[in-house]
């Protein structure tokens, strides 16, 4: 695959990763100060038109969550499996585990262990020791060393939104086939999520971001998640929200009202179709951001995930600046977006039979 990249797919895939990435914490900060509000309510606080611009959540504006946090964890975890590839070692499951398991660290303790000399770059950041309204499924099925698996998964009735909502960079995978990237999404869902909704959800949200970054449609790439929920044991329900929420799109004009008949978002599927839904019927980012975060429900998670979805398709400068600008974390958000960008294009020259780059290791160990 790295053969065949030219500087232009180079730069478009750069931003579309960027995009994602970024577009994901927009989403997700402009969701945190609303949560566990309702509709009434938000209106009540902020207006008619609800929430327009950041409000503050957790001291500052700007501030995103741990839906924000697990995905560049999940990042993290697919540059080093790609980097122990080298090794002989090819587990990707494996990887994401152990970089899921770096995340729950930063739930729990004061700040950075600088005797982990294998931890990485990442959990050395001192921004990311914050709680931000963990998922309990997450926290427990990150508990302990053993990593769930679809034949004995952590939580076994659990089918909340904390699966899809960490899962976009599994579609950035576009070196894969989509049916490889379904799979891994569900296999590493199974870790904190037993439900086969919640491990399904996310395997269909990880399959639409890949067909975006392949340049494809969304409409289209939803249409190739129906199509390999279709084969799977349990899909009825994330194929019911996906469905739903393409029949929002052609009811009317886009309201409050179409987005909490998809649900509130709490649960895997309805967290996807919502996001899915305000990504499709988006005027622009801001539109479909905005959409997607005022309703009664989990607003950073449907955020998030539509926030993925329109970076992803359109690249990061369609993301509105002033929103960049204040965003928590941006440094280290772009910098991992372009680690990544750069481990899938350029691996050879970072990790290769002709050598190896020493502070790529660094950032990056294979231990």
């Amino acid at each position: 695959m790295t053969a065949v990249w030219g500087r232009a797919q180079q730069q478009d895939f750069r931003s579309r990763v960027r995009g994602c990435l970024l577009g994901g914490a927009i989403g997700d900060a402009l969701g945190a100060g609303i949560e566990f509000e309702s509709l009434d309510a938000i209106h009540g606080n902020h207006g008619p038109d609800g929430v327009t611009d950041y409000v503050t959540a957790y001291g500052r504006r700007g501030a995103v969550t741990d839906d924000t946090q697990m995905t560049l964890f999940t990042v993290e975890g697919l540059i080093r499996a790609q980097v122990r590839r080298d090794t002989g070692a090819w587990h990707p499951p494996t990887d994401i585990h152990r970089a899921y398991r770096r995340w729950a660290a930063t739930q729990s303790e004061w700040g950075p262990d600088e005797r982990r000399k294998d931890a990485g770059w990442l959990a050395r950041e001192e921004w990311l020791y914050a709680r931000r309204a963990p998922g309990n499924a997450c926290l427990s099925g990150l508990a302990d060393d053993r990593m769930g698996t679809l034949e004995e998964p952590k939580n076994p009735g659990s089918k909340g939104c904390g699966t899809v909502m960490r899962s976009a960079p599994f579609g950035l995978l576009v070196g894969w086939e989509p049916q490889l990237v379904f799979q891994l999404a569900v296999e590493c869902a199974a870790q904190t999520h037993g439900h086969p909704t919640g491990q399904l959800a996310a395997g269909a949200f990880a399959v639409i971001i890949h067909g975006l970054a392949r340049g494809e449609a969304l409409d289209g790439s939803v249409q190739h998640a129906l199509a390999l929920l279709g084969a799977r044991p349990g899909h009825q329900e994330t194929t019911d929200a996906l469905q739903s929420a393409l029949g929002a799109v052609r009811q009317g004009m886009p309201s409050p009202q179409r987005v909490e008949a998809l649900g509130e978002g709490w649960t895997a599927e309805e967290s996807l179709a919502i996001g899915v839904y305000c990504a499709l019927v988006a005027e622009d980012v801001r539109h479909g951001l905005l959409l997607a975060v005022n309703h009664s429900g989990d607003s950073d998670s449907t955020g998030s995930i539509c926030g993925n979805l329109l970076g992803v398709q359109h690249g990061e400068t369609a993301l509105p600046p002033a929103w960049i600008a204040e965003l928590e974390g941006r440094a280290t958000i772009l910098q991992l977006a372009d680690d990544f960008a750069m481990e899938m294009t350029q691996a050879p020259a970072l990790h290769g039979p002709s050598g190896a780059s020493p502070a790529w290791l660094d950032r990056y160990p294979a231990a």
